[in-house]
């Protein structure tokens, strides 16, 4: 029989049905975007700004290399947030009211580090953050890589947890899923809520939201 590691986290990540992400044009950077500042090689989507300078909101979404760009003193100080295009993006910054150039680039060398920009990274690094206490500052990959957590994505909470217990159930206790598959006997019940809330297991539920 497997064990599960000390508190295996698990995260279960909502599509949404009928969601779709759409991505808004923008305009080309600034010409204060130039060699001298670090470039985002990531797609984060675009990001919602507003000027303290002129007090309202600027008047069109920035790419993540204009706000890493963007000059506060000649451009005046502003802040910016995700403008909710790129779901994975808005997830990691769930709950800040504005992300800074210094988080965007910590965030695109941290999936730099693990060389893969898919889905699946952003939810580990957001599970790390969120879920484990790490900063995004100090995040690795060897950090990542480390986190014993398991991804189940499909446009049904309810399915998907499902799906998980059954398959962890087959994974670490494969002699008593035998033997509860070939049961014949009624009363032999499979309960997916008293397994997942198991001490051994960390839950988490994500609902995708894009516009």
């Amino acid at each position: 029989m497997k064990t599960p590691p000390a508190t295996q986290g698990m995260l279960f990540w909502g599509r949404g049905q009928g969601i779709t992400t759409k991505r808004e044009e923008t305009m080309t950077t600034k010409c204060n975007e130039n060699e001298s500042n670090p470039a985002v090689l990531s797609d984060f989507g675009t990001f919602e700004g507003f000027s303290f300078r002129d007090q309202c909101a600027i008047d069109r979404n920035l790419t993540a290399q204009e706000v890493v760009a963007w000059n506060h003193d000649a451009d005046g100080e502003a802040e910016f947030w995700p403008a909710g295009d790129h779901a994975e993006t808005a997830l990691v910054f769930k709950g800040q009211t504005s992300v800074t150039a210094s988080e965007l680039l910590d965030l695109n060398r941290v999936l730099e580090e693990l060389d893969d920009d898919a889905m699946e990274s952003f939810l580990k690094i957001y599970h790390a953050i969120h879920n484990l206490g790490e900063s995004l500052e100090n995040l690795t990959a060897e950090k990542i890589e480390d986190i014993n957590l398991n991804i189940f994505v499909g446009p049904s909470f309810l399915d998907e947890r499902k799906e998980a217990a059954y398959e962890l159930f087959e994974l670490y206790y494969p002699e008593a899923y035998e033997v509860w598959e070939k049961t014949h006997c009624d009363g032999l019940i499979f309960d997916v809520d008293i397994f997942l809330n198991s001490p051994c297991w960390s839950t988490v539920s994500v609902r995708r939201r894009a516009c």
